[in-house]
């Protein structure tokens, strides 16, 4: 029995948390409500139901605009109370729906002043995805010339990496080409300085491996790979390359590999039909290099090997607009400039970059990644000679697939902090109140069954206790449960209890007294009463059904003190308002609808008293 209850209270916690928790989909702000009237009521019953929000709630109603009357919108200044109350209110009834309306705005691109030179990353839709995340604790290790802190590098964070050419700690750049490559993966943005970077919030790991001439061996960069593994890395970009397959350059690609890092090569620039190692290997992603207008760039390997295609940029001339802009270093000075460059060197780094923000984003397993990224890709229909691989870089469609069924605690937090719960206000004007009718119900019947028990003996099985949960609230954490592109109502049917059915298709507060009555027990307990383990479940539903209902009749006097609170706003009482409405269809919220709650109520108890007798089992 106390297990049974403990795991009771569990379930109705998690159920609260979950029913409350409105998905990804829905976090928004608003500071007004939509009310859309039914198109079959009249004007003067519109303006009859205007007025009455007026009085009972102190706001005045509005049409939304001058043609707003013909679809019956009105919009009326309110919060989460005001909408909760709205929609347990009698309002309900008139109305098709009563949602917030939120507040949508341009999404604002980063302050970077140079930031609208850099169409490749507006081409793999950047925007959207940074919505999400920007690579908060993701690690990228650019294996290349080195790493120079330039000042649009300045407040992006950095980890231990090594210089592999002259063996010593610091990987400084001495050639500009690998300061370039962590430009576009994680450039410091939002700086008012300079251009932006994809996975700006990622960690940078410097490995250098080419010397300043642009040239490196096989065992350093493999050194590298294991470096980076062992290291903490999440994902690897390496934006060189060279003809010749090594073993000792695969072993490293799988050992890291098997410590779960993304590993991400340039396909090469002879414009060959196949790309050149690294990026041919298993387990490494090779890039391809589209220019701006979206094709293959002329110089760009292709073939074999090639599995994703990013912006690599093409310059006509002397023009700088067509190639990729970030801030590195001038090779024979050292000092920062902004230079665009092209090339697959420059392509392969957008892939590393998203490959960070889909990490971020909580998958884990770097074959997970990387069927995000080619799963989300934008596909090319006509491509024999496989130019682009499983299609073109698409960042904001990465994340979305990415965070797709996943509830992150940063996003739970956020859902706390939206909500107000992490503000002492909610706990102490009563904001979880709401918990209480339910809480009543599933210990109501538990106590009912202990009751009858105390008279006519009987062993506690999974059957009964199963049937109370069914009768007296169901699965009710998954009625508020959000799956992005489901359908709601197999949640709503699921989390409801038997009385709440009528309602959950349509997703409606208001009680059918088909099912918000003793029939259904009736016909359980005609069904199963035979059944040596089912007549337990169709009891333990009866009981359970017998404390919905009494609590819902008890709900009328604490819904009307809840309504007084509301109209004049007693502060400690607002969250009664939240407490469920008893409305019951076509009886209303008056003494007929709780005579009828409380008469039922009482029949069902009648009936499982009834059909319990002494000495019988339940298994």
């Amino acid at each position: 029995m106390r297990k049974l209850l403990l795991l009771g209270l569990f379930l109705i916690g998690l159920g609260w948390a979950l029913s409350n928790f409105s998905g990804l989909a829905a976090r928004g702000t608003y500071d007004s409500l939509i009310l859309d009237f039914r198109e079959d009521l009249g004007a003067a019953q519109i303006e009859s139901q205007v007025q009455a929000i007026a009085q009972k709630y102190n706001v005045t109603p509005r049409l939304n605009s001058a043609f707003s009357f013909a679809d019956h919108i009105f919009i009326v200044k309110g919060d989460r109370a005001t909408l909760d109350a709205l929609k347990k209110s009698e309002v309900k009834k008139y109305t098709e729906f009563i949602e917030p309306d939120y507040i949508y705005s341009a999404f604002t691109p980063p302050n970077d002043p140079d930031y609208g030179k850099q169409w490749n990353l507006r081409s793999i839709n950047i925007e959207s995805a940074w919505e999400d995340t920007q690579g908060e604790g993701s690690t990228v290790a650019v294996i290349d010339t080195g790493v120079s802190q330039v000042p649009d590098l300045k407040e992006t964070k950095f980890v231990k990496g090594y210089d592999f050419v002259n063996d010593q700690a610091e990987a400084n750049d001495d050639n500009g080409h690998g300061t370039h490559v962590a430009g576009t993966i994680a450039q410091s943005t939002n700086n008012e300085y300079g251009v932006a970077g994809i996975a700006y919030k990622a960690n940078l790991m410097p490995l250098k491996v080419l010397s300043g001439g642009g040239g490196g061996t096989v065992a350093d960069i493999a050194e590298s790979i294991r470096f980076a593994a062992d290291n903490g890395a999440d994902v690897i970009n390496m934006s060189l390359g060279g003809g010749g397959e090594s073993q000792l350059m695969q072993e490293a690609i799988d050992y890291a590999h098997q410590k779960g890092v993304v590993i991400i090569a340039a396909a090469g620039n002879a414009g060959e039909n196949a790309a050149s190692y690294p990026a041919r290997y298993p387990h490494v992603i090779g890039v391809s290099a589209l220019s701006p207008a979206g094709t293959k760039a002329p110089y760009s390997n292709f073939g074999a090997g090639i599995d994703l295609a990013a912006p690599g940029g093409m310059k006509e001339g002397d023009d700088p607009t067509g190639g990729i802009l970030q801030n590195t270093i001038d090779p024979t000075t050292g000092e920062p400039i902004f230079e665009s460059y092209q090339g697959t060197s420059m392509a392969a780094p957008h892939v590393a970059g998203v490959a960070a923000l889909v990490k971020a984003a909580g998958i884990k397993e770097p074959d997970a990644i990387e069927n995000v990224l080619k799963q989300s890709a934008l596909q090319v229909n006509d491509d024999a000679l496989n130019h682009y691989g499983a299609g073109k870089l698409d960042a904001a469609a990465a994340v979305k697939l990415a965070a797709r069924g996943q509830i992150t605690f940063h996003d739970f937090f956020r859902w706390l902090r939206d909500n107000g719960y992490l503000n002492p206000r909610f706990w102490i004007d009563g904001g979880v109140i709401a918990l209480w009718p339910k809480l009543a119900m599933v210990l109501g019947s538990y106590l009912l069954a202990w009751f009858l028990r105390n008279y006519f003996p009987f062993a506690w099985g999974w059957s009964l206790s199963t049937g109370l949960i069914a009768g007296s609230s169901g699965l009710f954490f998954l009625k508020g449960f959000y799956l992005f592109d489901a359908p709601q109502f197999p949640f709503r049917l699921l989390g409801s209890s038997i009385p709440e059915l009528g309602g959950a298709i349509q997703g409606t507060s208001l009680l059918n007294p088909i099912f918000a009555s003793a029939l259904i027990p009736l016909a359980l307990m005609a069904l199963l009463l035979g059944h040596a383990q089912w007549k337990w479940f169709a009891i333990g539903t009866t009981i359970g059904v017998a404390a919905c209902l009494g609590v819902s009749a008890a709900m009328f006097p604490l819904h009307d003190l809840g309504r007084a609170c509301l109209a004049y706003q007693v502060t400690p009482c607002l969250g009664l308002s939240a407490v469920m409405s008893p409305s019951v269809m076509w009886l209303g919220d008056g003494t007929i609808a709780c005579s009828f709650l409380i008469v039922n109520a009482l029949f069902c108890f009648a009936l499982a008293r009834l059909a319990v007798k002494p000495g019988v089992q339940s298994t």
